[in-house]
C-alpha cells in the first residue's frame, strides 16, 4: 500500500492528513500559531511558525499510523495565498510575513495601477490591484524598509517558504503565484511587463510549476525531523482555494464550492480564462494543467465568528453556537451584520470599511448576534455568488467545504440563500486531501487530477434549498447591499 500527505498551512493553523492510496484518511493532525496585528490593518505571521507547524505534524501523523516511511511516495502542500515571505542571502527570514489580509498596502496599489495601467494589469494578471496581493507587499517593503528589501534575495509565498523547509527548492505554482499579481495568468508564467515596470528583478521569484508536477524531493535534514524519506516526492500543490477544489472535486466545467474558513470563497472550475472586466472577482489559474477558476472572496468569514467568540462569547465551543442559533428565528430578529472586520475584496474592493452590526436593540441575545454573524457572512458570499451569476458562469453543482461547512445550520443557511442544494464531501480533507491528490498524481499513483477526483472525491449530504426561506433572504440582502452604499463614505472618513 502507498501512502500520501497533504500538508495545509493554513492562517491559524497548519493541519497534515495522512492518506492511503484510495484516498482514506489514516491519520491527521493540526498545530496552531498566533497571527500579529502591530497596527490597525496590518497582519503578520512568523515563518518559521508554518516550517515547526509542518514539522511537527508531518512527524506527529507518520508516529500515529506507524506506516513504512518508504511507502509515503507523495506530498503535496496546500497554503494560504498572497503571503510575503523575504529571504536574504544566507535563506534567513528578513522580516516577518505580511500575509493575505493585510490591508496596508493602499498606495502601493495606486503606484502599481499606475505604472502598468488598470485595463491593462486586468488583461496580464486578470485582476485590478488589490492591497491583499503579494506585489503591492513588495512595494510597501521597498517604500517603507529599503534596507529590508536591499537584503532580499527571494521571494516565496507561505506554503513555498514551508517547500523550500523540506526541499530547499525555491519553487512555487501556477495557481498560488496567480494571486501575487505578477503572473500572467492567461498563459501560466512570470509576465516580464509588469516585473519591469514595477521594477522587481525575476531572479527573486521561484521557478513557476503545474500544481501536479514534482519541485523536488525531501532533504537529509527535513526527513530527520519528521520520519519521511528522502524518496518522497513533493508536488507544486496549490493554494488553498484551488486545493480544497481538488479536495472536493472542483475540477471539471459545471462544478463549484463555498469555503467558510478564515476567509470565505465562492469559486466556480472553467476551461477558459474568464475575467470580469469590473475586477470585483478573482480569476486564476487552477490546480488543473490547463485551467482557470473564478472566486469571489469575502475577507472576514470564520474570523468573524471567532472574533465574537473570542471576544463577545465567552469562548463558547461551535457545538453550543449552533444549539444557542438554532432557537433564532431567519434574520436574527431584524439584526444584520457585515463582516467587514479586515476591509473586503468582493464586490467593492475597499481596505477601509469595517464590521457593523446593523439594528440592534434591548431586545437582542448573545444568540442574536451570533446567528447574525454567520447570516451577514452568508450574505457577504452571496454577493460573490451573484457576480458569476453576472458572467454567466453556469453551476451545477455546489459543495461546502472549510471550517464553516461542519455547521449543517450554516450549510442550509447558504441553501436557502443562493436557492441551489449545497453538498459536504464524504471525505473530512478539504485542502489537505486536494494537496494529497496533487502529490499523488506527481508520483504516478494517479494518472490525472480529474480521474482521481471522479474516484474518490464523493458526497455525504445534501441541504435542498426552502423557497420560503430564499424569498425572505433576497428582500434581506437588499437592505444589506444598501448598508454598504450608506456607509461608504463613513468608512472613508473614519479611515482619515
Amino acid at each position: 500500500m502507498k501512502y500520501l500527505i497533504g500538508v495545509d498551512v493554513g492562517t491559524s493553523a497548519t493541519k497534515t492528513v495522512l492518506f492511503d492510496e484510495e484516498c482514506h484518511q489514516v491519520a491527521e493532525a493540526s498545530a496552531e500559531y498566533p497571527l500579529y496585528q502591530p497596527q490597525n490593518g496590518w497582519a503578520e505571521q512568523d515563518p518559521k511558525d508554518w516550517e515547526e507547524a509542518a514539522a511537527s505534524t508531518i512527524r506527529e501523523v507518520m508516529a500515529k499510523s506507524r506506516v513504512d516511511k518508504e511507502d509515503v511516495v507523495g506530498m503535496g502542500l496546500s497554503g494560504q495565498m498572497h503571503g510575503l515571505v523575504m529571504l536574504n542571502e544566507a535563506n534567513e527570514v528578513i522580516r516577518p510575513a505580511i500575509i493575505w489580509c493585510d490591508q496596508r498596502t493602499a498606495a502601493e496599489c495606486e503606484e502599481i495601477t499606475a505604472k502598468v495601467g488598470r485595463e491593462r494589469l486586468i488583461e496580464i494578471t486578470a485582476n485590478p490591484a488589490l492591497t491583499g496581493f503579494t506585489a503591492s507587499k513588495i512595494l510597501w517593503v521597498r517604500n517603507h524598509e529599503p534596507e529590508n528589501y536591499q537584503a532580499c534575495r527571494h521571494i516565496l509565498l507561505p506554503k513555498d517558504y514551508v517547500r523550500f523547509a523540506m526541499t530547499g527548492e525555491y519553487a512555487t505554482e501556477v495557481s498560488d503565484a496567480s494571486g501575487m499579481q505578477l503572473l500572467d495568468v492567461p498563459h501560466r508564467c512570470w509576465s516580464k511587463e509588469v516585473l519591469e515596470k514595477l521594477e522587481i528583478d525575476e531572479a527573486l521569484l521561484p521557478k513557476v510549476f503545474e500544481s501536479p508536477e514534482i519541485t523536488g524531493t525531501i532533504t537529509q535534514e527535513f526527513a530527520q525531523r519528521t520520519g519521511l524519506s528522502t524518496n518522497c516526492v513533493v508536488a507544486g500543490g496549490a493554494g488553498d482555494n484551488a486545493a480544497a477544489a481538488v479536495g472536493t472535486g472542483i475540477v471539471e466545467t459545471g462544478k463549484a464550492f463555498t469555503t467558510i474558513g478564515t476567509s470565505g470563497v465562492v469559486f466556480a472550475h472553467t476551461d477558459r480564462p474568464l475575467i470580469d472586466p469590473k475586477g470585483r472577482v478573482h480569476t486564476f489559474c487552477c490546480a488543473v494543467p490547463g485551467c482557470w477558476h473564478v472566486m469571489g472572496v469575502t475577507q472576514a468569514a470564520g474570523l468573524s465568528l471567532k472574533w465574537f467568540r473570542e471576544n463577545l462569547a465567552e469562548n463558547m465551543d461551535y457545538e453550543a453556537i449552533n444549539q444557542a442559533i438554532a432557537s433564532v428565528p431567519r434574520g436574527s430578529r431584524r439584526l444584520i451584520y457585515l463582516p467587514y472586520l479586515m476591509g473586503e475584496r468582493t464586490p467593492h474592493l475597499n481596505p477601509d470599511c469595517r464590521g457593523v452590526f446593523f439594528g440592534l436593540s434591548a431586545m437582542h441575545t448573545k444568540a442574536d448576534m451570533l446567528r447574525s454573524v454567520m447570516e451577514g457572512v452568508s450574505f457577504s458570499l452571496l454577493d460573490c455568488w451573484d457576480i458569476l451569476r453576472e458572467m454567466k458562469i453556469e453551476v451545477k453543482d455546489m459543495m461546502a467545504c472549510g471550517g464553516g461547512s461542519k455547521s449543517a445550520l450554516w450549510r442550509q443557511m447558504l441553501a436557502n440563500m443562493y436557492g441551489c442544494p449545497v453538498k459536504v464531501g464524504a471525505e473530512a480533507g478539504g485542502a489537505a486531501l486536494g494537496a494529497a491528490i496533487l502529490g499523488g498524481v506527481a508520483a504516478g499513483v494517479f494518472e490525472d487530477v480529474p480521474s482521481a477526483c471522479r474516484r474518490f472525491v464523493g458526497t455525504t449530504s445534501v441541504c435542498q434549498p426552502k423557497a420560503d426561506a430564499n424569498a425572505f433572504y433576497a428582500k434581506e440582502h437588499e437592505v444589506y447591499k444598501k448598508l454598504y452604499k450608506s456607509l461608504e463614505p463613513c468608512y472613508a472618513e473614519l479611515a482619515s
